[in-house]
Formats: structure tokens, C-alpha cells, sequence
């Protein structure tokens, strides 16, 4: 078990506002861009990237996924400085591998915590039987819960949503609750809705109230359609669950942990912050073929300004770090 002194799920801090892992979105880089626009205690908790226990544990899948669970030395003192912790979510759907990839991360590797993915909507995904596709396999999902908790002594979370075509919190909660989890996140949709409708908050609170009529304490993390800490702290007041992570919300808003409006960051504020993005993007070592990758944020930063549509055609146009950069210099110097 555990060492419960070093446990943040049980420390007591309440509520635990998280940053949710998202593929290709929540590597280093932009963790420390979110962590160096956070007040101190408006988040307490990051999550790597969606990382395959298949890839880890092959000879050559190793070296093509263990990037994923890349932590800069900078990102490490601001996650110290700040006071966050840093999950590992992995995913998969074969008991041996998240045995021995999470042994490996745990000697290894310094991470706060272990995540598994029930949750993953893609299709591919849970055609392969992983992500959402263990809400309906109760014993696979209990043997590698098992497994990665025989693994480690950090504390182990599932994250995971409603159902997979029909909302089923009663039986996949109940399941869940049943197993040596430290803690539970959970969205409010079900596979077949992906990222479509409203995130359903009241079979969240249903998923707390079930928890609280088994005299249970393991905390209950809601997600879904959060765009504010403003919206995150209502919803906990409102659905009783002990925090909120917010997933898609930064991308409306990277400065959305410094408690500020889109409309109060200046423009130089903006590029400047789009330029820290790229260099730390660069700083990591990716490749230039990822540098796609990286123009999906483009929006989130130049965005809402005179001129910013035209900033950011020219930008998609751009082909490395060093030409987007350039860009974003010449752009400053004549505003």
C-alpha cells in the first residue's frame, strides 16, 4: 500500500483542482507555460500525456512512447515551487504490461501518482478493447487495477466517464469503489457521445451520493465542460465532489490558473507567452516532423486582437520553431 503521508488524495487538501491529460497537448512544454501562469493553490495537480503500457513494454515501442513521460528539470522546480503534483496516466489493456510499466516508472521516474485510462472515447482505441471499452469489462478492468497497484506504492486513480452507449454510473461506480483506488475521476459523458451534448454533472453527483451511501471516503474528481475556477469551485459546491479537472477549458484560456480573463492579456502579453511555448516546444528535443503538433495552440494565444487572424494564417504557414519565432519577433517590433 501506499505511504499515506506522501498520498495527496488522502492528505486532506480539498478541493484538488487538476489539469487533465490530453494527447499532444499536456507534454512538458505546456505544462510549465500552465504552471508559470498559475497562482499559488489554484491547481494542484497535472497529468502527463496518454501514455501506452503496449509501447512501453516493447523493445522498440519504448523509445517511440516514453516521451511522453518526458518532466523537464524547469517544469520539475515550478511543480515544486508551486506546490503540484505530477500524474503518469497510462493506458492499455494487458495486466502484465501495466505491471511492469509501472514498475518501471516507479523506479525510475519521479511521479506523484499513477493514473489509468478507462475513459478514452477514440474509437480505435476502444476497439482494441482499451479506454472506455473497460467500463464493460469488469474483470479485465479488475486485474489491471490490481496489477498496477501491486506495482507501486504511489496512489493509484482510475479516469473514466458514464458508460460506454448508455450512462451505467450505478454498476461501473459501485465497481469502481470496490477496488484499491485512491481515487476516481470522472467525466460526464459516455463513449458513444466523444466530445459531443453537455457533460451531465447530476450523474456525478449521483456517483457521490452512491460513494457516501457505502460510508466511503475515496475522493470523487467531476470533469467536463469546466471553463473557469470560478465554474470549478459552483460545481463543487453544487455536485459535491471534492475537485474538478478541467480539460478543454485551457484552451479558451491558458491563463485560466492565473484567475484572469482572455480580455486582460495584453497582445505582448500573448506572444510572449506563445514564444516561451515555442522555445520550451523546441527546448525538449521534438522533432521538426512533431512541429505540427505545436500549431494547435496557435489559436489559444493570438486570438482576440486586431490583426491576430492574420498573425496566425501566417503562422500555420510556418514550418519550424525558429520560423514561427521570427515571425512573432518582426510582428512585435512593428506594433
Amino acid at each position: 500500500m501506499p505511504d499515506v503521508s506522501k498520498n495527496f488524495w488522502t492528505s486532506g487538501q480539498r478541493p484538488l483542482l487538476m489539469l487533465a491529460p490530453m494527447e499532444d497537448v499536456t507534454d512538458t512544454a505546456f505544462r510549465e507555460v500552465v504552471l508559470r501562469n498559475t497562482n499559488p493553490g489554484a491547481l494542484n495537480v497535472v497529468f502527463t500525456e496518454f501514455t501506452s503500457t503496449d509501447g512501453l513494454c516493447h523493445p522498440k515501442g519504448r523509445e517511440a512512447t516514453i516521451h511522453r513521460l518526458y518532466v523537464s528539470d524547469t517544469e520539475r522546480a515550478l511543480l515544486k515551487e508551486k506546490g503540484v503534483k505530477i500524474v503518469a496516466q497510462i493506458w492499455g489493456n494487458n495486466p502484465t504490461h501495466f505491471y511492469d510499466s509501472v514498475r518501471m516508472i516507479s523506479q525510475e521516474m519521479a511521479f506523484d501518482g499513477i493514473d489509468i485510462n478507462m475513459g478514452c472515447p477514440v474509437r480505435k482505441v476502444v476497439a482494441n478493447g482499451c479506454g472506455s471499452a473497460l467500463i464493460d469489462d469488469e474483470p479485465l478492468a479488475a486485474e489491471i487495477i490490481a496489477a498496477t497497484r501491486e506495482a507501486t506504492s504511489l496512489p493509484v486513480s482510475v479516469k473514466t466517464r458514464l458508460g460506454v452507449k448508455i450512462v451505467d454510473t450505478e454498476r461501473w461506480i459501485s465497481f469502481l469503489l470496490e477496488q484499491p483506488l485512491d481515487g476516481i475521476i470522472l467525466h460526464g459523458r459516455i463513449q458513444k457521445q466523444m466530445s459531443e451534448g453537455d457533460a451531465d454533472w447530476n450523474e456525478i453527483a449521483r456517483a457521490v451520493a452512491i460513494r457516501n451511501s457505502k460510508g466511503l471516503s475515496i475522493p470523487i474528481i467531476g470533469n467536463g465542460d469546466v471553463f473557469s475556477l470560478e465554474q470549478a469551485h459552483n460545481n463543487i459546491k453544487k455536485y459535491g465532489t471534492d475537485g474538478v479537472m478541467i480539460g478543454r477549458g485551457i484552451f479558451s484560456n491558458p491563463w485560466l490558473f492565473a484567475e484572469k480573463l482572455p480580455q486582460e492579456i495584453s497582445i505582448q502579453k500573448r506572444v510572449d507567452t506563445l514564444l516561451t511555448h515555442i522555445n520550451l516546444f523546441e527546448k525538449k528535443g521534438t522533432s521538426i516532423k512533431a512541429f505540427p503538433v505545436l500549431k494547435r495552440f496557435f489559436k489559444i494565444y493570438i486570438s482576440g486582437f486586431n490583426g491576430a487572424a492574420e498573425l496566425r494564417s501566417q503562422l500555420m504557414q510556418t514550418s519550424t520553431p525558429s520560423e514561427a519565432r521570427n515571425l512573432l519577433n518582426n510582428f512585435i517590433a512593428v506594433a
